[in-house]
């Protein structure tokens, strides 16, 4: 008893050392369970108290460690000191006419970034920003067109789900459906902040915290195949891939990133992926249709000789324009007939609905407030002249 006393007084003045010092405090709503229980055993803290306080932040919401009214007073006292729970600032919300909401919140760097959930008769989507802007420049996406600003936090990136679970399923559990999928779709390259967005998957994941089916949680990449082998026995997360092109010379020019890994290094990482799941999964292909540009029936075919025999499926999405962008949408006849090609040819392929169009919240739409970009400080050229062997190196 005695140890244990002394241990519990040692750690409690680390505690007022870390407060005197001016450290920032840490954002609870951003640690897993098994970082939680690291920091509780620095306490001298039993592990099960991370399971406790977790319910506390995740499922009931709180915000206060003082109402946090299982665990002790004298480690609520600790916790206060070294820690907070904050959820991203919301600065707007707007609705769509056909039910599509979304949300501009405000990171720590200041500048805005946008989250949005789409209500369908038997699901609820939430699309989740992994980064305020991006520095890949894909040619037909309105965030890429931004240039980078910077990296979301862990507790950014949950937050977003925390806030809007509270709004839809706490405060209007009538009006709206749940959240039964998320997709790392929003703004930003969700693999170039790679250890934030793993622990954020963790909680989304976690039974303690939200508790999605690991089928139902999805991170899209544009082709980052380092990160996707990085990726292997660290979580078992569903993956999309950003192909929108059925060779590398349309490739490069729509996914500049392409240049540094072209598509059968590309289709190899995500082979290699999949492979160490132990069960049946598939990669999912996002292809953005572009008139005139990817969507002509020689494409369809090169597309269907690429992906035979690859573990997929296909989501065709026709272009959703944004300001500045000289890139047109097919119509609806042609979607239609590329679609029939790949079916013809034995791939399983679907259209995505445009959603939230109006208030610029569909696929490729998000753009937020950028209150700098990385570029501006010399870390990187002007957009479109940046080498993709830069990006990666700050990342990776």
């Amino acid at each position: 008893m005695g140890l244990n006393r002394f241990v519990l007084a040692a750690s409690f003045v680390q505690v007022i050392d870390v407060a005197e010092s001016g450290m920032e405090k840490t954002n609870f709503l951003g640690i897993t369970k098994c970082k939680l229980e690291q920091l509780l055993a620095s306490l001298g803290e039993k592990p099960y108290r991370a399971e406790q306080i977790l319910k506390w932040i995740h499922h009931r919401y709180h915000d206060d460690f003082s109402q946090m009214t299982d665990i002790s007073k004298a480690l609520r006292d600790k916790l206060t000191v070294i820690g907070t729970i904050e959820d991203p600032k919301v600065v707007s919300e707007t609705i769509s006419i056909d039910g599509t909401r979304k949300w501009m919140m405000q990171a720590g760097s200041g500048s805005c970034f946008e989250t949005v959930f789409i209500p369908e008769e038997n699901r609820g989507t939430l699309c989740v920003s992994s980064q305020v802007g991006c520095a890949l420049n894909c040619s037909f996406c309105a965030t890429g067109q931004q240039g980078f600003d910077s990296d979301l936090s862990t507790a950014e990136i949950i937050g977003q789900v925390r806030i809007v679970k509270k709004l839809i399923e706490v405060q209007e559990p009538v009006h709206e459906r749940g959240i039964t999928n998320i997709v790392l779709m929003g703004m930003g390259e969700p693999l170039l902040n790679f250890d934030s967005v793993l622990d954020s998957v963790d909680l989304m994941m976690h039974d303690l915290a939200y508790g999605i089916s690991k089928r139902r949680v999805t991170i899209s990449t544009a082709g980052v195949v380092p990160a996707i082998y990085r990726m292997a026995g660290k979580t078992d997360v569903s993956l999309a891939l950003s192909l929108h092109a059925p060779n590398d010379e349309i490739r490069n020019m729509l996914v500049p990133i392409n240049r540094k890994y072209p598509i059968a290094q590309l289709l190899e990482a995500c082979r290699h992926y999949l492979g160490t799941l132990g069960e049946k999964r598939t990669l999912t292909i996002e292809y953005t249709l572009i008139k005139g540009v990817n969507d002509q029936p020689h494409h369809g075919q090169e597309l269907a000789t690429l992906l035979r025999g690859f573990p997929c499926k296909i989501n065709l999405i026709p272009l959703n324009a944004f300001p500045g962008s000289k890139l047109k949408r097919p119509n609806n006849i042609s979607v239609r007939a590329f679609q029939h090609r790949l079916v013809n040819a034995g791939l399983s392929v679907t259209v995505r609905t445009t959603r939230g169009e109006d208030i610029q919240a569909a696929c490729g739409q998000l753009a937020g407030q950028l209150l700098k970009r990385a570029e501006s400080s010399g870390a990187l050229p002007p957009s479109g002249q940046y080498p993709v062997d830069d990006v990666l190196r700050r990342a990776l």
